[in-house]
Parts: structure tokens; sequence; C-alpha cells
């Protein structure tokens, strides 16, 4: 049982992660609209993030024998493919719009479980789904035809695939119970992010981009400011500090409530857009945003007791497989 004082802990750090991830489009797009790739904004943030926490690579070594795939598989779905996805994707819709279809990754695993996997899905789980999909319509507003570019659409909804990618790829290589620090998640994290930068070289080439938009200026809803800026924050703020609060959340927490806390990122990140972006959403959209919030937090809450067998709806792994319990996505 957790004694409140842990608990607040706990909650604080789960509310900082939030805040930090939820930053990162609303960081990013700037520097998108101030002439940078996208591929190129991924990379500087995973590449950036990587060399902050090279550091703690040496301590979880051990990692690379007993972890491999699950480590390739972080570094390719869950750093890679997800925010490669979800950059583009704000790079063509609002932020808030390309996060909310991000979110439809709980009620994914939940398809994923019942007509891959053919498992059964209890009733609550069957709603979550439900929610979310009739959110996600409203978000969009399909009655008018999708108000957004089907492109951007794709591509948040390729960022949802690639967390259910991960979320999978955890389910089924995580917990042979050969030691507690196996699968420690800041090891899990540095490796991941190392392993995503290799990968975004190759698919970003970095040294193509034009890197002297950083020493300009990038437009922030309206307000000039120093591109660096947004540049350190995506990196420092909605990476480091972003995963780094998120796991100690986790071992203060249990990964259902915190699940439930990092569903705050898409209420962040749509706030911030609107003051900071002028990207405002319609009532039907912040409607249709709170269905989609509703539905993720029923399918996580929906996930089996960890003897039923593989984790049917959490997005969130077991606490004694000790993974990171937060996706590096947006």
């Amino acid at each position: 049982m957790l004694d409140s004082q842990t608990r607040s802990a706990g909650l604080t750090l789960a509310l900082v992660s939030a805040f930090a991830f939820g930053g990162s489009g609303v960081a990013a797009k700037p520097l998108i609209e101030a002439g940078l790739d996208p591929l190129h904004v991924v990379w500087l943030r995973v590449a950036g993030a990587a060399l902050v926490m090279l550091p703690l690579a040496r301590r979880h070594r051990g990692l690379l024998r007993s972890r491999p795939v699950l480590l390739a598989g972080f570094g390719l779905f869950a750093v890679a493919g997800v925010q490669a996805c979800y950059f583009a994707a704000i790079a063509r819709i609002p932020v808030g719009v390309a996060l909310l279809v991000e979110y439809l990754a709980p009620a994914l695993v939940l398809g994923w479980v019942r007509f891959v996997q053919r498992r059964h899905v209890t009733r609550a789980a069957a709603l979550g789904v439900v929610l979310a999909v009739g959110g996600l319509a409203c978000v969009v507003e399909i009655w008018s035809g999708l108000r957004f570019d089907a492109v951007g659409l794709l591509l948040a909804l390729g960022a949802a695939c690639c967390q259910v990618g991960y979320f999978v790829l955890s389910d089924h290589g995580t917990d042979d119970g050969d030691g507690a620090d196996a699968a420690d998640p800041v090891g899990v994290i540095v490796y991941g992010l190392l392993a995503g930068a290799a990968v975004l070289t190759v698919a970003a080439r970095p040294w193509e981009a034009d890197w002297s938009v950083l020493a300009g200026r990038a437009d922030l809803g309206g307000t000039t400011v120093p591109a660096i800026l947004p540049a350190v924050w995506v990196v420092l703020v909605a990476t480091v500090l972003a995963y780094l609060t998120g796991v100690l959340s986790i071992r203060r927490l249990s990964p259902q409530v915190a699940g439930v806390v990092a569903c705050l990122e898409a209420v962040v990140a749509t706030v911030l857009a609107w003051v900071l972006l002028r990207e405002h959403l319609s009532m039907a959209q912040l409607l249709g945003g709170a269905l989609v919030l509703a539905g993720a937090f029923i399918a996580q809450r929906s996930a089996p007791r960890p003897d039923a067998g593989p984790v049917a709806g959490g997005t969130r792994p077991s606490r004694r497989s000790r993974l990171p319990a937060r996706r590096p996505a947006s």
C-alpha cells in the first residue's frame, strides 16, 4: 500500500511528465514552419536526448545481452516510428488533433487482442473502443468530409500503430523473471534513444539539413522567438525531463494510475497549442477529444490481471516487468 507522501510525489512527477511530453508538438511546430524538415526535428530531439543520457548507458549495458529485441523494438517503434509520424503529422494538422488520433493506441491494442490473438475482451473494453472511435469522428468532424489533411491524419494514425507495435512487443518479450534489474526502465529508455537515433540518422540524413535555421528566429503564435529556444525545449524538457519524471512516477504509482495521469498529455498539448499557436478547436472537437480520452482511460483500466496472460487493454506493462510505463511519442 502506497503511503500518501509517496503517492503525492508520484502524482506530481506524473503531472510534470505529462506537461513536458504535451509541450513537444508545440515546440516542434515553429521549427518545422521555420524551415526544418519534420524528420530532421525528430532526429534533433532523439539524438540530442540520447547524447544527454549517454552517461547512463554504461550502467545498464547488461540490457544489450538480455533484452536486444526489446531495445531494438523500443528504438524502432516507440522512438523513431512514433515521433517521426507524429512530427510529420503536426506539419499538416493541428497539434491537438494529431495527439488525440495517437491516443487511439489503447483501443487499437484491444483490437489486436480480439481479432489477431482471438482473445476475449470485456464489455468495458469494448465500450472504451466505441467511445474512442466516436470521439475521433468528432475530432476530425467527419460529417464535414474530414476537415483536415488526409495524409496528416494517416500519419497520426501511423504514430498510434507504432505505439501498438511497442506495446505488443513489450507484452511478449519482457517478463522472463531473470532478475529485477533486467528490464530497468531507465536503461530501456537510454538504449531505445540510442537505437532510435541510429535509425533516424540513416533515414533523416541530418548532414543535409539547414541547421542555420536554429540561429534565426521562429514564429510562436505570432510572436517571434530565437529558434534555439524551442529546440532546447524539445530535447531537454519534452524528452529528457519527460522520460525521467515518467519513470520516477511509475516507481511511486501503479501503472494504471500513471496511465490515467498520462492522458493529461493530450489536454496539455491542446491547451498549449490553443494559447501559443492559436490552433483553436470547435466545441464538437473538444467533446470528441474528451470521448477519445475517456475511451483510452477505459481501455487502460480494462487490462486483465497479470495471471490472466498478456495485457489486453492497458498501455502500461505490469509493475513486475519494470518497463517504461510511458511511451516517448509526442
